[in-house]
């Protein structure tokens, strides 16, 4: 049989829309494969974070930042490869409680939390990958990867020691995660729901956060306000409170110095160039111990009773100075005053 010029044409024709659409379906099918096997060549660096030393006193809030970088290669589709990247921070270690990240100091713990933004409004949580879920969820990003290339993004996590314990115990403190955890998968069309385990995950290996809280101490003072008196014939007693606020389990102790006006170690109080009136402070109701000067923060340098010992708790507690004028002959009329210097040894 003879073929018309026409009949050969329409086969060629055909022949040549056919391989059209195998070669079309060849290169989908290889520009899938490469983005399948990118998911396998994606990594992530640790996320160590330090928030230094803490003012744990203050009450308030204490933040630092972290960063870390998630690469991606092996592309090998001539469209690029985009790769659904799954960031998670699971709740770390110490765990002792499922909502909450904490840092721990042998049996002690303080609250921190890690978050996406800025703000600090967003836990950084994990979708369950290989570990317990924690949060709402992680952090997802969209990353495009050239041709026999690499594609890398660079993360922040933001870090926060939560308020409002001033009775944590000092002492180093440290909260550890294998994360970041990556997980993901590359897709073509469609992105992948990072809640629905997209795919494999790895992890950064160590990532270690670490606190400091110091021993410290806060120390205030009232006025002693011995009031008014035309003759000095009897004691004149008065009081002052000193408010202390030392790091929980601290030792402490108070001294009090002479005064700037002493003669000796009896203290005086001046009005106008050379004026005194003497008085005493004690560290008793019954005003037998005077109060005195320390340079130890467990014992009294000048003997029992001299200054006055504590154990700081985290929160404010308040000392008593007990004063007294004693009988005395006044110099002059006048207002007289004195600044005693309270210093407080831990």
């Amino acid at each position: 049989m003879v073929r018309s010029p026409a009949n050969l044409n329409s086969d060629l024709a055909r022949t040549f829309q056919r391989g059209t659409t195998t070669v079309w379906v060849l290169l989908a099918a290889m520009t899938m494969f490469a983005c399948r096997a990118n998911a396998q060549s994606c990594s992530v660096s640790a996320a160590a974070g330090n928030y230094g030393s803490v003012n744990i006193l203050s009450g308030g809030t204490t933040d630092t930042t972290s960063s870390f970088t998630v690469n991606c290669t092996g592309c090998l589709s001539p469209l690029g490869c985009t790769y659904n990247v799954c960031v998670q921070f699971d709740q770390g270690s110490p765990n002792s409680n499922s909502s909450i990240r904490y840092m721990g100091s042998g049996a002690n713990t303080i609250q921190h939390e890690l978050y996406s933004d800025a703000a600090r409004t967003q836990v950084w949580g994990s979708w369950g990958y290989g570990t317990s879920q924690y949060g709402a969820a992680g952090v997802s990003l969209n990353l495009t990867i050239p041709l026999l290339s690499n594609a890398s993004h660079n993360f922040t996590v933001y870090g926060r020691i939560k308020a409002g314990q001033q009775t944590a115990v000092p002492g180093t403190y440290t909260w550890n995660t294998t994360s970041p955890a990556l997980a993901g998968a590359a897709y073509l069309l469609a992105s992948p729901n990072c809640s629905a385990n997209p795919g494999n995950f790895v992890n950064a290996g160590s990532s270690p956060w670490v606190a400091t809280i110091l021993a410290n101490c806060n120390l205030s003072a009232t006025p002693l306000n011995f009031g008014s008196a035309s003759l000095l014939t009897s004691n004149v007693d008065a009081v002052a409170t000193l408010t202390v606020q030392c790091t929980n389990t601290t030792p402490y102790s108070i001294g009090l110095d002479s005064g700037a006006n002493a003669s000796g170690s009896q203290r005086r109080m001046l009005n106008g160039a050379s004026n005194h009136i003497s008085y005493n402070l004690y560290t008793d109701a019954a005003r037998s111990a005077a109060w005195s000067t320390t340079t130890s923060a467990s014992s009294c340098t000048n003997g029992a009773g001299t200054c006055v010992l504590g154990t700081g708790t985290g929160s404010n507690q308040n000392v008593t100075v007990y004063g007294r004028v004693p009988p005395q002959v006044v110099p002059a009329v006048g207002t007289y005053s004195d600044t005693v210097i309270a210093t407080i040894t831990f």
